[in-house]
């Protein structure tokens, strides 16, 4: 019979032989599995510093452009009757603005019917007519071709308004109710005097009750519809010049505003636009923000702590020489201002790397802003003596440009950490074979342990057998 387990024929525990054997085989795998870790921790951190890098180019870039220092701000002295917003384009400028009338939309408003009436009888059929246009001068002159809607008999004031409102003619309808009674309202999608309409009904009497072709006599049948309010334009007095507009809302009257009439004013509303010198600040926070993060994982990650845990990077020298760069950098200098360091306007590096900004002195320099501005976005064709902005938007873009330092070394921790998965993968295979090679071996021991036992049994046997016969 064959031996199914090892150790049977020679005696020997060979399952612990064999597992003592290939572990020894194992042990380079110990080393391998601990220089993964680390640089699977270094590869971790390069993608925050490549995060981090680029979030402060985007914020140097912020004060690298003309564009960042633009940024206008506008107020009313009166919200309740004008907001205002500036853009970019606008310049710093102060006005007075006199709101004498608002513009609105023209409403028209049917007679009362009972809830849910018909307005005819199953075999009607007819049209409403819904033209755009203007009554400024007394009469309806179109500007568009009419819109028909086709009504039934059997429509009631809730059907007619779906039907009307579903035709997108420029108006839009709806059912108002009261004590048991419903009315039509009518009212144009736009305000302004040249977004009036007419409504001319054709095909039964019930229908009549839906048209508005005159302002004087607006019925068209003692039942039509009456007028509740014409369409007007807005129109305001800017330093005392009077402009109109269809709409409540004046975009570019002044270039870069944009004035939200609320009411009619009983006294002028002063608008004052001027430099958003808080955007700067903001942006100038940013900058030190992002500067501060970055400086702080670098210092981190190459800290070194004697007889505890460093760093992951701590002693490698590409991470050592970006955080020698970067501080090097923000304690340079550059022409083209007053100014020529970062702490001469607030930015000031603490012992730790990072940027403080001292506000007190940033609002300082926010009384000649052409001149902050100097320090941050001229361009001298130097990264020497570049303004700030430039400089560290520079320097971020140079990192993780496809070949800068921060994509090179995370190439390099890839394919170290490939490199070191293929040394395990060469360890693992070659326990393996070892082990294949421990267990042919004692197998073939066992059995021939085993052939030798059952010969020396035989042997004995036989001698015994002897011993007797003599």
């Amino acid at each position: 019979m064959a031996i199914s387990s090892p150790g049977v024929g020679s005696g020997l525990d060979v399952n612990s032989i064999v597992t003592q054997l290939v572990a020894i085989e194992k042990q380079p795998l110990q080393p391998l599995q601990s220089k993964a870790s680390t640089l699977q921790a270094q590869l971790s951190l390069y993608g925050t510093i490549k995060s981090q890098v680029s979030a402060l180019g985007d914020a140097a870039d912020a004060l690298a452009q003309a564009s960042g220092w633009t940024a206008q701000t506008a107020t009313s002295s009166n919200t309740a009757a004008v907001t205002v917003t500036a853009s970019a384009s606008a310049t710093a400028s102060a006005f007075s603005l006199s709101v004498t009338q608002m513009a609105r939309a023209q409403t028209t408003a049917s007679m009362n019917v009972a809830v849910d009436a018909a307005l005819g009888v199953p075999a009607d059929t007819g049209t409403l007519a819904i033209d755009l246009g203007s009554w400024a001068t007394g009469s309806f002159v179109a500007s568009a071709s009419p819109v028909s809607v086709s009504i039934n008999g059997t429509d009631t004031l809730s059907t007619a308004a779906v039907k009307i409102n579903a035709a997108n003619a420029g108006v839009t309808a709806t059912v108002l109710r009261s004590a048991g009674q419903e009315r039509l309202v009518f009212q144009s999608s736009s305000t302004g005097a040249a977004a009036g309409f007419r409504i001319a009904a054709a095909g039964f009497a019930g229908l009549d009750s839906l048209s508005l072709t005159g302002l004087s006599n607006p019925a068209q049948s003692a039942s039509g519809m009456v007028l509740g309010q014409s369409g007007l334009n807005a129109s305001v007095s800017l330093n005392g010049v009077v402009i109109d507009a269809a709409t409540n809302t004046l975009s570019n009257v002044v270039p870069g505003l944009t004035l939200q009439l609320q009411q009619v004013t009983t006294a002028p509303v002063q608008i004052m636009v001027a430099q958003d010198q808080s955007a700067i600040q903001k942006n100038i926070q940013t900058l030190a923000d992002a500067y501060s993060a970055l400086s702080k994982t670098l210092a981190n990650a190459t800290r070194y702590v004697p007889g505890g845990a460093s760093g992951p990077l701590q002693g490698d020298s590409t991470t050592v020489g970006l955080q020698n760069l970067m501080r090097s950098i923000a304690g340079s200098s550059s022409t083209g201002s007053t100014y020529s360091r970062l702490s001469e306007v607030g930015l000031e590096q603490q012992s730790d790397g990072s940027l403080k900004l001292n506000t007190a002195k940033l609002t300082t320099a926010l009384s000649n802003v052409s001149n902050l501005k100097n320090l941050f976005a001229t361009d001298n064709a130097s990264s020497a003596t570049n303004g700030f902005g430039l400089k560290l938007r520079d320097f971020a873009r140079g990192l993780v440009k496809y070949d800068g330092t921060v994509v090179t070394k995370s190439t390099a921790l890839q394919g170290a950490i490939s490199r070191n998965g293929a040394e395990q993968d060469r360890v693992t295979q070659r326990a393996t074979r070892v082990e294949s090679q421990l267990r042919k071996q004692y197998s073939d021991l066992d059995a021939t342990m085993a052939k030798m036992n059952a010969l020396g049994s035989y042997v004995t046997a036989q001698l015994a057998q002897w011993n007797k016969a003599g």
